[in-house]
């Protein structure tokens, strides 16, 4: 990662003189939430150690809260694999220190980014908790205030001195997702994420409703590690009426390639033309895995369905059942960057790894 001493590290203090009921890391990598307005009307980074002027409700919180400020904010669409590294590095390090984590982040990669650390963090039984703002927290009408809260809440909570969340979320318009299920479905209004292939795993309301049969099973015995995603040797292909054999054969004949998540229509179906089948099975061939993902928000792809898909699972394309683009092309990078088998690499892509994707396949 960067340099420690270029992190700005901030103790907060939300207790007033009580003894804290629980310890939270807050991560600032950058996006819409951490902004507020200068004198002159833009928008510029606000200071962390001043949050409690920003959000006054944090003074009765009695949270013990850490600010931990990437050197230099990034707009989430400069989101690096160095970024995810540094993210999950800092959790790891500080994992014994704190009862949970809160990440924010902005919210055009905030899928990819939490999927991915979903992956890398090993053995996780705490939540980390991303969250972001479709308004800068200054503004007047800001959700950054409320998803901030109530991130914080889910966070630190626990019971029987265990965490209630020990998964990788997204916390996000009153709802808690889990994050490598989650997509980006809208910019201009603040229910900005969905999960559609799986349930919330809580809604905040008066009180916030948790689905403890949707949670990950807390996992007494699992231990923290994390892997590095260093390959990114892979592509997505998304299907369209009129595509070309130009464009099919322009990205599965990249240099290096070792896998394509392959956007395709409905329960994953692709043309029936010769030249397109003929091109994948040629790449197939050459050990390059192909992972069939759906277009739509929700359902699944299941091959064999209709002919179209049948002719996929024959040559060896990879059903993603109802995993989302954004886990798939994450976990692809993870687990080639683990140097595995192909053969390994391919059964793991379709099976559950952070619950990511149903259980049942169908290759």
């Amino acid at each position: 990662m960067d340099n420690p001493s270029n992190y700005k590290i901030i103790n907060i203090r939300s207790d007033s003189g009580r003894e804290p009921k629980a310890s939270v890391l807050l991560i600032y990598t950058g996006g819409t939430i951490g902004m507020s307005y200068d004198e002159s009307g833009s928008l510029v980074p606000f200071n962390f150690g001043h949050i409690i002027e920003k959000i006054s409700y944090l003074k009765g919180y009695n949270l013990k809260i850490t600010a931990i400020s990437f050197p230099k904010p990034i707009d989430s669409s400069n989101i690096k694999l160095d970024h995810w590294n540094d993210l999950a590095y800092i959790i790891y390090e500080n994992y014994d220190s704190y009862d949970g984590f809160v990440v924010l982040h902005g919210t055009d990669t905030m899928a990819y980014s939490a999927s991915a650390l979903s992956f890398m963090l090993e053995g996780l039984n705490k939540p980390v908790i991303f969250t972001g703002a479709q308004l800068p927290i200054g503004a007047a009408r800001s959700d950054a205030r409320e998803n901030l809260i109530t991130a914080l809440d889910i966070a630190s909570l626990k019971k029987q001195n265990r965490s209630v969340v020990s998964e990788v979320c997204i916390y996000f318009n009153y709802l808690l997702l889990r994050g490598n299920r989650s997509k980006k479905v809208e910019s201009q209004h603040f229910n900005a994420f969905e999960s559609e292939n799986y349930p919330p795993l809580a809604e905040a309301g008066v009180e916030i409703d948790y689905n403890y049969a949707a949670l990950k099973p807390y996992l007494p015995d699992e231990q923290l590690g994390y892997k590095k995603i260093v390959d990114t040797n892979v592509a997505i292909l998304k299907i369209f009426p009129g595509m070309t054999p130009q464009v099919v054969e322009s990205i599965l004949s990249i240099e290096g390639l070792k896998g394509v998540v392959m956007e395709t229509y409905g329960a994953g179906n692709a043309p029936s033309e010769s030249w397109f089948f003929d091109y994948l099975e040629r790449a197939i061939k050459k050990d390059i895995i192909i992972f069939n993902v759906s277009q739509c928000m929700g359902g699944k792809v299941i091959q064999g369905r209709y002919q179209t898909s049948k002719t996929l699972d024959n040559i060896g394309v990879l059903s993603g059942n109802d995993i989302t683009t954004e886990a798939a092309i994450t976990k692809m990078m993870y687990l080639f960057s683990n140097r595995e088998s192909s053969e390994n690499i391919r059964k793991r892509l379709v099976t559950p790894l952070r619950g990511e994707m149903t259980e049942t396949n169908f290759n």
